[in-house]
Parts: structure tokens; sequence; C-alpha cells
């Protein structure tokens, strides 16, 4: 296929050990069409995922959902086999296998379970968000989880997407492959931070990758990577040390080579947006250029004088390191004791991931900065997945490995989109002494998870990036 690199060869690592509590591996289909034939048996899921609040637009519905999810089912009737949307011949290569999503209903029988058996701690009155989350309002969350949340609803979301697993460097790597229709799209490899998930990202798949259903042009057409960071959702928890930024990085360009895309672009916010960035250092040959929706500026040691907005960015820097970091200095320094309570206790896993839509958000409570669902869906995979201990490990590594800071300027161009509730809004003179900004922009509203609270804002400055670098 023209523009396409050779596939690199990955070998697969071994299986998931027995006598765990079910992970990654145990929701992934055998590629015959086997747990597609389960699924068969959610239709009433898939119906109410259609008719919900949060569901699809009727341009999803046609662009993202019903093709998929028909053809799927056409096929597991008639055994065929499942394909993959790997070029012109829509074959699965012997290194990705695809995945579905089939939870155990045991599992969310004991997350009901285990909710309903919350040992709910003491607080002090009136303190608010003061001492942290409050009280009140993780019982009542817990509390629509538990009887009101359907997780079917939105695994049969999250399967209208093409699906896929491999092994990169002795780690699985879970991710959705979303392929635009139109000929001229640009591949574009998006990733996640934490507390977040691919999740995050099911509002932008459509607008990025079929434009005109949504009112845009077909030349902003994207196909998508969205891949889960090693130890993060259906990647599962990694097996050995090192799995920093960098390496991150690196694992993502082996993905893309083995999809075969010879130029492409990357887009994150969060970790993603570190992980973005080093990809652009590790494969600038084939990156095209790097969006960023959060990007951590350091002044030099004589910033020169700082305008009054400078100044308060800077301010707003030093007052998270002061009083909205300790999640990361216990993550960076003891992930393993964390993993107890949070792999334990879905009331505590709730409460440490819903606590940063708090605090990160700009439109009032987490709940209603975004959307209720979307928020209960990202906390319930890294419930599944047992994931709590290994995604915070992200932070001990990349701490150890001195990995937090630039090493090197970056030549790839760049542009960043700036949102007012972001943790600590970039400073664009400084980040010029890192990267080759070219495109810069400032919002008047949102905040840290763009794509699940203004995710048309988001959409746009996306497009409008990479429109010149096409």
């Amino acid at each position: 296929m023209p523009g396409v690199r050779p596939a690199a060869r990955v070998e697969r690592g071994p299986a998931a050990p027995a006598g765990r509590r079910p992970g990654a591996a145990e929701y992934v289909g055998d590629g015959s069409g086997g747990h597609l034939a389960a699924a068969t048996g959610r239709l009433p899921h898939l119906t109410s995922w259609l008719a919900h609040p949060s569901g699809p637009s009727p341009e999803e519905q046609f662009s993202l959902g019903l093709g998929f999810l028909l053809d799927g089912i056409a096929r597991c009737l008639t055994g065929a086999e499942n394909p993959g949307p790997f070029g012109q011949n829509r074959t699965v290569t012997a290194e990705i296998l695809p995945f579905r999503i089939d939870v155990p209903q045991a599992d969310l029988d004991d997350l009901r379970d285990r909710l309903a058996r919350t040992r709910w701690p003491d607080q002090l009155p009136e303190v608010g968000w003061d001492y942290g989350i409050p009280l009140e309002y993780v019982r009542e969350l817990a509390s629509y989880w538990r009887d009101a949340y359907d997780w079917r609803v939105h695994e049969a979301r999250l399967n209208g997407f093409g699906q896929f697993t491999t092994v990169i460097d002795g780690a699985r790597v879970h991710f959705l492959h979303v392929r635009s229709a139109s000929p001229d799209a640009l591949p574009l490899i998006i990733t996640h931070g934490w507390p977040g998930s691919v999740v995050e990202f099911w509002d932008i798949i459509g607008p990025l990758t079929d434009p005109v259903a949504y009112g845009g042009s077909p030349g902003d057409a994207f196909h998508l990577v969205i891949p889960s960071i090693p130890g993060y959702g259906f990647s599962g928890p990694t097996r050995d040390r090192g799995w920093d930024v960098r390496r991150v990085a690196r694992a993502w360009a082996e993905l893309m080579s083995l999809l075969g895309y010879q130029r492409y672009g990357a887009q994150g916010g969060d970790w993603g947006s570190i992980i973005s960035r080093e990809l652009g250092l590790a494969d600038p040959e084939h990156v095209a250029g790097v969006h960023l929706n959060m990007l951590i500026t350091r002044p030099p040691d004589d910033p020169g004088e700082l305008t009054e907005e400078e100044t308060r960015r800077l301010q707003a820097a030093r007052q998270f390191r002061a009083t909205g970091s300790g999640y990361s200095a216990i993550q960076r320094t003891r992930p393993q004791t964390l993993a107890y309570g949070l792999t334990d206790s879905p009331a505590g896993q709730l409460a440490w991931i819903t606590e940063k839509f708090g605090e990160w958000t700009d439109n009032g409570r987490p709940d209603e900065a975004v959307d209720r669902d979307q928020l209960l869906t990202n906390v319930t995979l890294y419930w599944l997945t047992g994931t709590a201990g290994s995604s915070a490990r992200l932070y001990y590594e990349t701490a150890r490995a001195r990995a937090w800071n630039p090493t090197a300027r970056s030549t790839v161009p760049t542009g960043v989109a700036v949102f007012p509730r972001e943790i600590a809004p970039p400073i664009r003179r400084f980040a010029e002494q890192s990267d080759t900004i070219v495109h810069w922009t400032e919002f008047g509203r949102g905040g840290h998870f763009a794509a699940m609270e203004v995710p048309d804002l988001l959409t746009g400055d996306v497009r409008e990036f990479f429109r010149i670098l096409r």
C-alpha cells in the first residue's frame, strides 16, 4: 500500500496468570466470533445505548455504531473471520488480535455488592472540599453507580469502535483503531493520562474520523489510534520495571509502524501530552506534528519581566505543587501501598479518581462538568481491570527515570490548546524554549479533561492545527 512501512514483527507475551481477579486478558474475544456470539444476547443493551441521554447522535449511529455492530453479528452467525481495519485487504496480522469487551456478570455483581457494603469514613461538619472530596457527594455517586448505572450500555458503545491488542516490548497494548472513509485522512495517535482512559475520547472520535457528518470538511479527516497506556485499562498491568513516559513513547512509535503508518500526528493531555511530545523526539522522521492540551512550562532562572497573566500562571503552578499534588507524591513513591485500598474498595477508587474531576474541571461538580455516566465508565474501567496500582506506577517509573522534564528541544511542529481550568496553564514564551510552537490557542472555557468537557473546542483546534501540516 503506498506510503506504508513494512510491519515490524512483535512477539506475543505470556498469558496472564491464573488465580487473580479477571483483567484485560479475560475480556477479549479469540477473533473467531465466540464472544461476539455472546454479545448478540445483549441487543437490549445496544438499544439502551442508542436511546440513552449520553448515547450517540444520529450521525454517530451511522458512522460509529450500527454498521460495525450489525456486521459483527452477521459475521458471528455466518462464522466469518473477524477482520481488522489495516489496509485495503482488511486482514488482521499475526501480531494483532481483535478485541471485544465482555465483562463477566459475576464481576459486575461483585462490584455492586462491594458498594453496598462500603464502610464509610467520618467527616467534619461543613468542611466542603477542604479536606478532600466530600463524604455526601461520594455516597451519592456510589449509590447511583450501584443502583442506576448500567455498564452494559457503555460496554456496547465501546464495542462499537474497532479494538485490538498486541504485545510491544513485553507489554500488552490495547488500542482503538477507527479509520476514516476519507482517502486523504491523516493518521493520529491520541493518548490519555491519569486518571483517564480511552473513554475520555468517545465524543471526539466521530467528528475527527467523519468531519462531514458533523458539519466539517472532508479534508480534516483522521484515522485514529487510541491506545491504553501499558498499566492502564485493557492493556492490563505491566509485568516489569521501567515503563516510564519515554518507554511508552517508543512503544507508540512501534505501534504506528506495526499499523503501517508512514506519517502521522500525535495528540494528548496529562500524561498523554508528555508521551506525545516524547514521541516526537523518538520518531521525528514520521511524526508530522504534535498537538497538546496540556504543557508544563518551567521558567528559566531569569524569566525577565513578567506580565500580570504570566505571574498568575506561575502562582497557579506553585499553588498546585503546594496543595494539589499530594496524589502525585503518593503515586510516585508508594504506588504498591496505595493499590491495596483502591483495588479492594470501589468506593475508594471512585473517590480517588473523582476528586480530580472536581479540582481540574471548569463547570461545577465533577458530574456537572462531564457526563456522569462517562465519568463512571472511566472509573469502572479502572476497577474492572484492577489497574489502580499499575497505572500509578507510571508516576514512580517516570520519577526514577527523571523523565518529567524535556531532555532536548523538540523540532517537531507543535500546537497547544490552553484551557483556563488546566492545572497550570502554560506560558508561551517559556514553551518556545523547548518546543517548536507553530500554533497556540487560548480558550475561555474548559479544563484538564478537554475531550470530555469541551469536545467541540478540542476537535476544532486539532483540525485547525493539523490543517497546515497535511
